[in-house]
Formats: structure tokens, C-alpha cells, sequence
């Protein structure tokens, strides 16, 4: 992994930001052209659906990746979470705007559906989230504070993973291998939770 950590450590952080937008941009380029099939606003929606889930699954993954793969991704996890949030939003804007399109209709939605309400639960997490990954927050609210803030984090993968488990019709695989995947992670940070309240006692 040395050799791996050592093509990582020059680029900067913020391509991840450019190639996040590109690659909203090119799917939505493709929507636009039908490049995305018979109906590309479920299309669209769906790619950034998933796309978010694949980063915040990324973004938990990097602190075990670093600790048990000596694989250091760390310096890249804020902008990691940043670019699932973006995604997270351009996936409710492509709903709200261009599925759903009237402000009734959205929360008829939210109330009566409920992979819709765990949906927009874990956004609502996330809101704050997104709004303090940033230095300046950081020494405003303490790194002790910012840190629990961001436990937030973990609640809005679960609720993440089980609204694509909820969207899907029928039986499929891929959703619970999502929400497999990030209960594991989660799991992992278990005996460390369980040293810091020790430390705490």
C-alpha cells in the first residue's frame, strides 16, 4: 500500500470536488440527449441516488481501509462526504423538480410513502453535515463538537441504505449489499467507541 499512498499524497483534495460535478454534469448531459433511456428523469435520479451511497460508503470505509489496509484515504474523507452530499441533493432535486415538479405532490410523498420519509430523514441529516465541513467550523464549534456533530454521519447511511432497500421492487441483492456493507463499517468503529467511553469513565 506504500506505493499506492504514495501516488495519492500530491493530488489535492479538490479534484474530488471537479470530478464529482463532472460526472453530475455528464449524466445529466445524458439525460438531456437520451442517453439514459426511455425515461431519463428516473434514470438521473436513480444514478445519483446511488452514486451518493457509493461515496458515503467510501467515505466510512476510509478510516478502517487506513487503520487495518494501511490504505490512506483520509486527507480526501471531507471531500468525499461533501461530493455524497451534492449527490444527495442533485437526487432530491431531480425528484422534486422534475418527478414529483409541484410542492403538494413532494410532501404528499414524504407523509404517505415511507422509503420517502426515511429518505428525507437521512438528507435532513446530512444538511448540517454538509454546512460544517469546513475549517472555519471547525474552530467555531471545537473539535470535540465538530466530531460528535458528525456522528450524524452514521444514522444517514443507515437511513440511505434502507430507503434504496425500501425503493426497489421485489428481491434484489444490490441494496442489501449496500446496507451490509455499511452496518459492517459501522461495527468496526465499535471497540474504539467502546475505548473512548472506557478513557471517559
Amino acid at each position: 500500500m506504500q506505493r499506492v499512498n504514495a501516488l495519492l499524497r500530491p493530488i489535492p483534495t479538490w479534484t474530488v470536488y471537479v470530478a464529482g460535478a463532472a460526472w453530475a454534469v455528464w449524466l445529466f448531459y445524458l439525460g438531456l440527449t437520451g442517453g439514459l433511456g426511455a425515461d431519463p428523469v428516473e434514470a438521473l435520479e436513480h444514478r445519483y441516488g446511488k452514486i451518493a451511497l457509493q461515496l458515503i460508503v467510501l467515505g466510512l470505509a476510509a478510516t478502517p481501509l487506513c487503520r487495518f489496509a494501511r490504505l490512506n484515504l483520509m486527507k480526501f474523507r471531507r471531500a468525499i462526504g461533501v461530493t455524497a452530499f451534492f449527490f444527495v441533493l442533485a437526487h432530491f432535486l431531480v425528484w422534486a423538480l422534475l418527478d414529483v415538479q409541484t410542492l403538494s405532490a413532494v410532501w404528499a410523498d414524504i407523509v404517505k410513502r415511507p422509503y420517502v420519509t426515511i429518505g428525507m430523514a437521512g438528507f435532513a441529516l446530512l444538511i448540517p453535515l454538509a454546512l460544517t465541513s469546513n475549517d472555519w467550523s471547525v474552530r467555531r464549534l471545537g473539535a470535540m463538537a465538530w466530531r460528535k456533530l458528525h456522528w450524524l454521519t452514521y444514522p444517514a447511511a443507515v437511513l440511505g441504505a434502507l430507503h434504496y432497500v425500501w425503493l426497489v421492487k421485489g428481491f434484489q441483492i444490490e441494496p442489501l449489499i449496500y446496507l451490509t456493507l455499511i452496518l459492517a463499517l459501522l461495527a468496526t468503529r465499535l471497540p474504539q467507541a467502546r475505548k473512548r467511553r472506557r478513557a471517559m469513565a
